[in-house]
């Protein structure tokens, strides 16, 4: 696991080596055991390296191949590489390494872009061709690990954080009106824009290639999810054995590694299940949780602490493990951090996530993660009920996307955006982004199995992808990997063909409720629900308690709606009730004000708005403030 970068100036200006340092430099959290830079005349590629397989010299970075004509910086894991390596090594290819860096560059000279199908991992890596001057950048199926580029007059700029992209000095950090327009809908940003104008990131699945004489990028998908049925399968029973066997292979697949691997464990089955595996594989395994103080918290807020459903588990493994107890206060002393080691804002309170991940960081270099079965296996249950009853895909999109307006719905926003704002965003509507969402998916619905696929292919698609760059950024902030073992392609593609009824076992009776009815009972499934997962619940009882697989479906969450309205109080009106703040630019201060304090009252929960509103405070004093260049 790696942060790479790299210049192709295509106005054959000769790039200086100082700059490519300084590229690397700022992303030195990403790879504190090495850094590498090559450059050749209008060619320069960095790398930093964080050492997990092949600890040697032999595996630095960049890396040539044996004819020195193609040239590779690589951030990833390929954990099928062993394989790949003999099956390249009947084929005449020869390796000084035991990387799989070598393995992904010497695949790439040998299939091509075709190569990117083979790949079982998590990867963004570029290859320069030095023979016909061309560059090749790639990116995982899923999105795990991000790739971000800037291409301007003749310029194409590439890294795998922003930061690096912003020493250059072609670029001047401006807001995206667009990607603010789609933070401040769906507290996420659903296409290829970030909040920094001009700075696009490569989307899941994606590969492009860009040459001399380009003026733009042309990103082709080679990857994309596909929810549909298989009724060819077997009977549940056989649905369940074969997704324990698929399950329990991801997870050892995922443990090669020639340094220390620790797992998450925050009291869930998802999780406790990877932990139970792994600690299988690997005695005295370290797991690492986060719990919070919970005195001034309530409502549903207190059940949010699962210290004592991790050490339950722990004991049951026999890990050793460590926790950190956050406080309200903890999230105003990391928001600095947190947000520059962020850049990228997207989806909810993550501010946990950067400590959990700064504890596991000081035993460990690659940490194992629960994220992604929830988008697989229809955790969510609330929110597909929603879309059950539909009288065409169009009433369906339009039901889904009142529900994903997550901060500022359509109504709200003449009055929320600045008059000088308003007019630059209007005609991006980001109803029709949420519909572009669905083209990779679309296909007949009728039933309403076919509408809840369709809702996982654009949760996986936008909200486990927004997960997955936070939790990139938050871990690599302290030289940390984290590996999904449910984001193996195996499990991935079994996953998407299971029947939706072995996954939910309520849709017939959402079916047969009104939800427009006075007084409708509907609403007593949107709270809490051991619906959801029901296949995945049954074979992980091989690794969980059951009382743990039938638990109510919690996420990762601290108690901020309390301490919003309680002890940092005085911190969000310090920073939003200030009309010099510098979102008043572009927010007007008077609605968003009210907003707030609809919250501060009691009257309505806008705790997401609260932290996204405070996040894009600190973004702009950190990269619009103090990053301008003059």
């Amino acid at each position: 696991m790696c942060g790479i970068i790299g210049i192709c100036d295509f106005r054959d200006k000769a790039i200086e080596p100082s700059l490519i340092q300084r590229m690397t430099n700022v992303v030195s959290h990403r790879g504190p055991d090495g850094d590498g830079k090559w450059i050749e005349n209008s060619i320069g590629l960095g790398h930093r390296r964080l050492a997990i397989i092949d600890l040697t010299r032999a595996a630095d970075q960049p890396m040539f191949s044996p004819d020195k004509r193609h040239v590779i910086v690589y951030n990833g894991e390929v954990y099928n590489f062993r394989e790949l390596r003999l099956e390249l090594e009947g084929k005449g290819h020869c390796f000084k390494s035991a990387s799989d860096t070598e393995v992904v560059l010497a695949s790439y000279m040998e299939w091509g872009e075709k190569c990117l199908n083979k790949f079982n991992g998590m990867f963004a890596f570029a290859i320069w061709d030095r023979k016909i001057r061309s560059l090749f950048i790639a990116r995982d199926r899923y999105g795990i690990k991000p790739l971000y580029y800037f291409f301007k007059d003749n310029a194409f700029i590439f890294a795998s954080e922003i930061k690096s992209i912003l020493e250059h000095p072609l670029v001047n950090v401006k807001v995206c009106v667009e990607a603010l327009n789609e933070y401040f809908s769906f507290q996420n940003v659903f296409s290829d824009h970030t909040l920094f104008r001009d700075i696009r990131i490569l989307m899941p699945g994606h590969y492009a290639r860009i040459k001399y004489g380009d003026s733009g990028i042309s990103p082709v998908k080679y990857w994309d999810y596909k929810f549909e049925e298989d009724t060819t399968l077997g009977d549940a029973v056989e649905c369940e054995q074969e997704l324990l066997r698929l399950f329990e292979r991801a997870v050892r697949r995922q443990m090669v590694s020639d340094v220390e691997i620790g797992a998450y464990l925050s009291g869930g089955m998802d999780s406790g299940a990877i932990t139970s595996v792994a600690a299988k594989e690997r005695p005295n395994l370290k797991s690492f949780t986060a719990g919070f103080e919970m005195s001034a918290a309530s409502g549903l807020e207190l059940g949010f602490d699962e210290r004592g459903k991790a050490e339950y588990l722990s004991n049951q493994y026999k890990t050793e493990h460590y926790q950190v107890v956050l406080k309200a206060g903890d999230m105003e002393r990391v928001m600095k951090n947190l947000v520059w080691h962020l850049e990228d804002l997207r989806v909810g309170q993550c501010y946990p996530n950067y400590y959990v991940s700064r504890l596991a960081g000081k035993f460990v270099k690659v940490c194992l993660s629960g994220a992604g079965s929830d988008e697989l296996f229809a955790g969510y249950p609330w929110r597909y009920y929603r879309a059950v009853v539909n009288d065409d895909f169009d009433h369906y999109t339009d039901k889904y996307y009142k529900y994903w307006q997550r901060l500022i719905p359509d109504s709200y926003k003449p009055k929320f955006y600045q008059p000088s704002i308003y007019p630059q965003i209007w005609d991006y509507q980001t109803k029709d982004v949420f519909k572009t969402v669905f083209n990779g998916q679309a296909g007949p619905c009728g039933s309403p199995e076919e509408y809840i696929n369709n809702s996982l292919y654009f949760e996986i698609k936008t909200f486990l992808h927004g997960l997955f760059v936070v939790e990139d950024k938050l871990s690599m902030a302290h030289g940390l990997e984290t590996r999904v073992p449910f984001m193996d392609n195996d499990l991935v593609e079994f996953a998407m063909k299971i029947p939706v009824k072995l996954k939910l076992q309520k849709i017939n009776e959402i079916v047969r409720i009104n939800e427009n009815e006075p007084g409708s009972k509907f609403q007593k499934y949107f709270e809490k629900t051991n619906d959801g997962k029901i296949i995945l619940r049954k074979a992980l009882n091989n690794f969980v308690p059951e009382h743990y697989t039938n638990g109510v479906k919690q996420g990762f969450s601290a108690p901020d709606s309390s301490w919003f309205k309680g002890e940092s109080i005085d911190y969000v009106r310090d920073l939003l009730f200030n009309n010099n703040a510098l979102i008043y630019e572009y927010i007007q201060p008077e609605f968003a004000q009210n907003l707030v304090n609809e919250h501060l009252e009691g009257k309505v929960n806008r705790r997401l708005l609260i932290w996204s509103l405070l996040c894009f405070e600190w973004w702009l004093k950190i990269f619009l403030k103090e990053t301008s260049k003059t």
